[in-house]
C-alpha cells in the first residue's frame, strides 16, 4: 500500500515461496510481496530531514488503550507535525494519519494538503505512527521482542489518533472544529477505519489508494500482480514477453558453477553476490515499484523516477539490441530505477538501505496485516501459490508469534464490508487509479450518497495527495477539484448542523 503509498503504503512483505523452472528442474528462489506500497529494506540509514512548512511536537501518548495493566498506562512521546498558518478557531483541522515510515516522508510527497490549506483556512497535522520514525514507545528496544511489538497495530494506532486529536482540540480551546481525516496506502486504510470506528471525532476522511478488500478472500489472490503485469504489457507486448521470459534465464544461470560471479559482474553490484535470489528480488522490486508510482511528472516518492517510468522501462526494452538477452534488458530497465539519477557507478544488490525507516512493517505483516498475493499465468513473474503454513512458520521463527489472518475483516468487516460501510459509513472517499496495482483491493465504485469512488484510468499511488505542479494532466486536476468539492460540502453540512445544534 504508499506511499502512503497512502498507500496503503505501501506498502511490503516478503514470502518465500519455491518456483520450479521446467527447463532447470526444481530451484528455489525466493520471491517478493510487497506491503501496501514500499520496499522491504535491512538496514536504516540516517537521511536528511526534508525542510517543511511544519513544526515538530511530541504527544505523551499511552502504551495501551485497551486494558488496565500496571504497564498500560506507561508514556511514550509521539511525533506529529503542524502548521497554523492559515488556520483560526472554529476552522477546520485536516489530519494526515501516518503510515509505516517517518512522518516527515509522508507530509512531504503529501503537498495535496499544503495546496488546499488556504482555501479552507485548516489547520495541518501529521500524526506519526507509533513504532515508527520518532515515535517509539520502548526507545531503542522498541523492536527487540515481541513482548515490545506486541502493541504495535492499526486499532493501538487508531485510538492514538483519537486521543491525540481530542487533547490538540482541548488545548486550542476549538473542540468545535471539524476534523477530516486523510490517508494514502495503508495510512489510506487507517483513514477510512478511523472514519468507521471514531465518527464522533473525524467528519470525513479521503483514503487514497486504500486496498481495504485486499484481507482474505474478498478479490483473487493474483490481483495485484496481474494488474502489475497488465501495466506493462498495455505498453509494450514484447517489453511483458521479456520481463516475462528473463525469469528463465536467471535460473538457467544460477545453475551454473560459477553463477553468482557472472550475474555479480553484470549486475554491476558493489559487493560479490551470495545469493541469486537477491538478484531476483531486485528485478522483482524495481518492476512492482515502477508500477506503484507510474506517475504523470517527475517525482522522487520511493526512487528519483522520470514522468511515466513504465513507458520508460519498455522503451529501453523495445529499444535494446536484437542480440541481447532477456535477462540483460531486463536489467538495463531495472536500472532506471535504481540509478535515473545516474549518480551509481555500481548497485547495492544484497545491501540496500532503508531511510525511511519501514521495517516495522515485518511485523505488522507477521500478525494482522496478512495480505494473500500469488502469481498467475498471466502474470510476467514466475507463477506462486500462497503457502500460509510456511508464512506462518516463518513469523514465528523470526518473532515468536502467529499471524492472525482473519483479524481484519473481523475486526473492520470482510467480504461484506461494502455492506458495512454502507449501511454504519458516511463522508469516506476512496480515491483510485487504475495504473496503481493496488487499485484492485480498492472500492471502485460509489456504495452510497457519502461513500463516494473517485477512479481515475491513469492515476498511479496516490498520486492525488502529491503537490500540483504545471505538468499535471487535466484528469488529475479534476480529480483533486472534485475532492475538494466533496470536502466542502462535509464541512458546510457540518457547520450548519452546528448553528442549528
Amino acid at each position: 500500500m504508499a506511499p502512503s503509498l497512502s498507500i496503503f503504503f505501501l506498502f511490503i512483505i516478503t514470502f518465500c515461496v519455491t518456483l520450479t523452472a521446467a527447463a532447470a528442474g526444481h530451484y528455489s528462489l525466493q520471491t517478493f510481496f510487497p506491503l501496501p506500497a514500499y520496499q522491504s529494506l535491512i538496514k536504516h540509514a540516517k537521511t536528511p530531514k526534508p525542510k517543511l512548512p511544519f513544526k515538530t511536537r511530541y504527544f505523551p501518548q499511552t502504551l495501551d488503550h485497551f486494558s488496565f495493566h500496571p504497564k498500560s498506562s506507561k508514556i511514550f512521546y509521539q511525533k506529529y507535525l503542524i502548521n497554523t498558518q492559515y488556520w483560526h478557531k472554529g476552522s477546520p483541522i485536516f489530519v494526515y494519519t501516518g503510515n509505516e515510515g517517518d512522518i516527515e516522508w509522508f507530509a512531504a510527497n503529501t503537498g495535496f494538503m499544503l495546496d488546499i490549506a488556504p482555501k479552507f483556512r485548516a489547520l495541518l497535522l501529521f500524526i506519526e505512527h507509533r513504532f515508527y520514525g520518532e515515535s517509539m514507545p520502548f526507545g531503542k528496544d522498541s523492536y527487540q521482542s515481541a513482548k515490545t511489538l506486541g502493541y504495535l497495530n492499526s486499532q493501538q494506532a487508531l485510538a492514538d489518533l483519537a486521543v491525540l486529536i481530542r487533547s490538540l482540540k482541548q488545548n486550542l480551546s476549538s473542540e468545535a472544529s471539524p476534523v477530516v481525516v486523510f490517508g494514502g496506502s495503508y495510512g489510506g486504510l487507517l483513514a477510512a477505519w478511523f472514519r468507521l470506528k471514531y465518527p464522533h471525532i473525524a467528519i470525513g476522511a479521503l483514503a487514497s489508494s486504500a486496498p481495504i478488500l485486499q484481507f482474505d478472500k474478498i478479490i483473487p489472490w493474483s490481483s495485484f500482480y496481474d494488474a502489475v503485469s497488465l501495466d506493462f504489457k498495455d505498453v509494450s507486448q514484447n517489453c511483458y514477453e521479456v520481463i516475462k521470459g528473463s525469469w528463465a534465464e536467471l535460473v538457467a544461470i544460477s545453475t551454473r558453477k560459477q553463477a553468482l560471479a557472472e550475474l555479480s559482474k553484470a549486475f554491476r553490484t558493489c559487493k560479490s553476490l551470495h545469493s541469486t535470489a537477491s538478484v531476483l528480488e531486485w528485478l522483482w522490486t524495481a518492476f512492482v515499484y515502477t508500477a506503484i508510482v507510474n506517475y504523470p511528472t517527475e517525482a522522487n516518492f520511493l526512487k528519483p523516477l522520470p514522468a511515466y517510468p513504465v513507458q520508460q522501462m519498455c522503451k529501453i526494452i523495445d529499444k535494446s539490441p536484437s542480440g541481447e538477452t532477456k535477462l540483460s534488458r531486463a536489467f538495463a530497465a531495472a536500472s532506471l530505477y535504481y540509478n535515473y539519477s545516474q549518480t551509481e557507478n555500481c548497485f547495492e544488490v544484497e545491501y540496500e538501505v532503508d531511510p525511511h525507516g519501514l521495517h516495522g512493517w515485518h511485523w505488522q505483516t507477521c500478525t494482522e496485516m496478512v495480505m494473500p498475493m500469488t502469481c498467475s499465468n498471466e502474470s510476467m513473474f514466475p507463477p506462486s501459490g500462497f503457502d500460509y503454513k510456511r508464512f506462518a512458520e516463518q513469523c514465528r521463527m523470526k518473532y515468536g508469534v502467529l499471524p492472525r489472518p482473519h483479524w481484519i475483516t473481523t475486526e473492520f468487516g470482510g467480504e461484506r464490508i461494502e455492506k458495512v460501510l454502507k449501511r454504519f459509513g458516511s463522508n469516506i472517499i476512496f480515491s483510485n487509479g487504475m495504473q496503481d496495482p493496488w487499485s484492485r483491493g480498492g472500492v471502485l465504485r460509489n456504495i452510497s450518497a457519502t461513500i463516494i469512488a473517485l477512479v481515475t484510468e491513469k492515476g498511479a499511488h496516490h498520486v492525488d495527495f502529491r503537490a500540483a505542479t504545471k505538468d499535471d494532466p487535466d484528469w488529475l486536476i479534476q480529480q483533486r477539484r472534485q475532492e475538494v468539492e466533496i470536502i466542502q460540502r462535509w464541512l458546510d453540512e457540518y457547520y450548519v448542523d452546528l448553528r442549528h445544534a
